[in-house]
């Protein structure tokens, strides 16, 4: 499913003074014969004709109401970089740069809920987009998973943590305190030598390469 049309879902909604419920998120996968709606109360009476066009299909992903899918993409080329075959980390770090970028984008933004209100409060439509921690656990669990016995990867992964930490707004702190811890115990667990567990435990926007001694947050009086 490529996209869907929530002004025509609730307006048909709000003449029925029913809700509908779509069923797959955009992005999924729909086969023949899948459901792609609930509806309740009166909205059972909707023609299927006016539900069908509400919805677009296509053959492939695409990013125009698909946010992760961006994500996607990118992630991709890191786990493809630390892939033994290809073994280049340096592609994984300039890759992780981009969605250092797209999560604080998404952090500072006020994600809406499932739940679509008609102008009274009532409501009118059931329409699942991604969450915060939908976008933290994207960004961060296959890299690490793929990169968490690299060093450079554990760095920069740990300045995007912390540099985040520093520059959202409170209630997207839980997300990345996990995310922190996550990253902690694996690196207990992958790095036996004590030098190099204290070496992944310094934060580096480079991954390699930045002093190691600079602090990973940013300077409030001259932020890019």
């Amino acid at each position: 499913m490529l996209a869907a049309n929530i002004k025509a879902l609730r307006a048909a909604a709000e003449k029925t003074d029913g809700v509908i419920e779509l069923v797959p998120q955009v992005g999924d996968f729909v086969a023949v014969d899948e459901p792609l709606f609930n509806l309740y109360g009166k909205a059972q009476g909707i023609d299927e004709a006016v539900l069908r066009t509400a919805i677009a299909f296509g053959s492939e992903r695409t990013l125009e109401q698909d946010p992760t899918f961006a994500f996607r993409i990118v992630i991709d080329i890191a786990i493809k970089a630390l892939s033994p075959a290809i073994n280049d980390p340096t592609t994984a770090v300039l890759a992780i740069d981009q969605l250092h970028r797209m999560l604080r984008s998404v952090g500072r933004r006020s994600l809406r809920t499932d739940e679509i209100l008609d102008g009274t409060g009532q409501l009118r439509v059931i329409f699942r987009t991604p969450n915060w921690e939908d976008f933290v656990h994207l960004a961060f669990s296959e890299i690490r998973a793929y990169g968490g016995n690299n060093l450079q990867i554990m760095r920069r992964m740990r300045a995007m943590i912390e540099n985040l930490g520093q520059t959202l707004p409170s209630h997207r702190q839980d997300e990345l305190r996990q995310q922190l811890s996550l990253l902690d115990r694996d690196a207990k667990r992958l790095f036996l030598y004590p030098e190099e567990l204290a070496l992944a435990a310094i934060p580096d926007s480079q991954g390699l390469g930045g002093h190691s001694s600079l602090a990973a947050g940013t300077d409030k009086s001259a932020q890019a």
